[in-house]
């Protein structure tokens, strides 16, 4: 169980995505409860507020009456839940609840302890309420969706069986509830859904790098690479603690290779897919580096609008913008960027491996040329993918638009943003088994010659694990989608056996805290 007071940091909510429960300390319930006091006293003392007691977007100027302010918060969960399409994974779901309880553990959203202790529930008895994937230009509709099971509406999955609100609430023990003042805009306010999809990115494109990493060095030494290009002194020259940490890993993985010590000096340098993986790869480390930093600004910060403060005899309530997210949308379009360019030089590697123009490896990787077709349409796929990835590699957060009557005049798309980064990762593991299977392919046919580095041994050994050396004997897809499966589960089997090890050459140069 992970818990918190001030806030996570985002490896806790992709840890909470993965089934971790979530509790919260003492004193952050004490701050949740105060808030809720607050707001009760701006109920009870007529200060306008909105969205407690005015309508919301272009009708915030339209006061409701106390009587329907349960109504209001009501009738806001119905309004906005209007997600369309697929509906996001069970991990995605989870992890933007947990976000969604950190920002009102901050204590400036003003939900009753009833709201949050409902929504840890859901994340103990895995209780996934059903979230369609599209129509959210901010965070409003994923919320919503969320909410709807709160009140006993909407659709959830329990234990593996889906059923409307009412009854998932009543498999897992509790009660419909009724919101009270403000908890309607709350529930789908702040930027937990683009936060928490980004917490389970920044988890996956961790694991996606440590990978990109192994099956670099698995082509390298199939393609004799030149390692001239990666000494320490040379990376030096271009000072980057990602072309540094990735250089290092390239050097660990290869040392003692035998095939890598009899290609030295045979080509005067390699094609820019082979000689330029730390560049590409650290360029990426260091997006991902900076990311992480700011998702865990994100999850330090109240993003509900309006926030309430003060004390119970001069209560305060605060019209901010910090539910808007640019940074967030910033920060996934970027990494989507860089994903991208790291997919496109793997299938670039592909290529070097199945091409009989620029390497002495069997034409494909078939094992009989003519009658076989080996890896030639892998190949393909991997093409394919790429340029799926160029297309969703074009920025969200300038997308821009209107919305609510021109109250809502710009708009910053993260939740967008990192969906189409998700996107992204999903082809980018694909292209990634594919490199693999290749780079395997490729090492069987250099059987007998000079041996692979023990590290390389290790990746080689673990890709066979999974998927049998190719003869035109099976639909290649499958072993495709095999691969995938298991290189998005599981770590890469190098030097590197620290979770966060790829990170660690840059949180050593972070300078100590002021």
């Amino acid at each position: 169980m992970i818990t918190i007071d001030a806030s996570p940091t985002w490896q806790d909510i992709a840890r909470i995505g993965d089934g971790e429960t979530l509790a919260l300390a003492p004193a952050a319930w004490e701050r949740v409860a105060f808030a809720n006091r607050i707001v009760a006293r701006i109920v009870e003392n007529g200060i306008r507020a909105y969205g407690v007691n005015t309508g919301v977007g272009a009708l915030s100027n339209t006061v409701v009456e106390p009587a329907l302010l349960q109504r209001l918060s009501r009738n806001i969960i119905f309004s906005h839940a209007c997600g369309v399409g697929d509906l996001l994974p069970e991990r995605s779901i989870r992890a933007i609840i947990a976000s969604q309880v950190a920002n009102f553990a901050h204590g400036h959203s003003g939900v009753r302890p009833e709201v949050v202790l409902n929504l840890l529930s859901f994340l103990e008895r895995n209780c996934i309420p059903e979230v369609p994937s599209r129509g959210s230009a901010g965070y409003l509709t994923h919320n919503a969706h969320i909410a709807l099971v709160l009140i006993g509406e909407g659709r959830a999955c329990v234990a593996g069986r889906r059923m409307n609100g009412g009854d998932a609430l009543a498999a897992i023990g509790i009660e419909p509830l009724v919101l009270g003042a403000k908890e309607g805009l709350s529930l789908v306010n702040g930027t937990a859904c683009a936060t928490g999809l980004l917490c389970v990115a920044l988890a996956r494109v961790e694991r996606l790098l440590r990978w990109a990493n192994a099956a670099a060095a698995l082509t390298l030494e199939a393609a004799g690479g030149q390692m001239a290009a990666f000494d320490e002194q040379v990376l030096a020259m271009r000072p980057s603690p990602g072309i540094e940490a990735v250089g290092a890993t390239l050097r660990g993985l290869l040392e003692g290779s035998g095939l890598i010590e009899a290609a030295r000096g045979q080509r005067t340098q390699d094609a820019l897919s082979l000689r330029a993986i730390p560049h590409v790869h650290g360029a990426a480390l260091e997006v991902m580096e900076r990311s992480a930093q700011l998702v865990d600004r994100e999850l330090a910060s109240v993003t509900d609008n309006p926030a309430v403060s003060g004390t119970l005899e001069n209560p305060l309530v605060f019209s901010e913008a910090h539910a808007v997210a640019p940074a967030l949308g910033q920060a996934a379009d970027s990494l989507t960027i860089a994903l991208a360019q790291v997919a496109a030089m793997s299938e670039r590697r592909i290529d070097r491996l199945v091409n009989p123009l620029v390497n002495d490896l069997p034409a494909f990787l078939a094992s009989e040329g003519g009658c076989n077709s080996g890896f030639m349409i892998a190949q393909y796929t991997a093409a394919s993918l790429s340029n799926v990835n160029r297309r969703l590699a074009a920025p969200a957060a300038t997308d821009g638009g209107v919305t609510s009557g021109l109250q809502e005049d710009f708009l910053a798309h993260p939740t967008v943003a990192a969906n189409k980064l998700l996107a992204v990762i999903d082809n980018a593991e694909y292209i990634l088994a594919i490199e693999l299977m290749a780079a395997a392919q490729a090492h069987d046919f250099l059987a007998g010659k000079k041996g692979r580095a023990p590290r390389t041994d290790a990746i080689y050994r673990t890709v066979r694990e999974h998927v049998a050396h190719y003869a035109d004997d099976r639909p290649l897809s499958w072993d495709m989608e095999t691969l995938r499966d298991f290189i998005r589960s599981a770590d890469a089997p190098n030097r590197l056996t620290s979770r966060y090890a790829l990170l660690e050459p840059l949180q050593a140069k972070r300078p100590p805290p002021a």
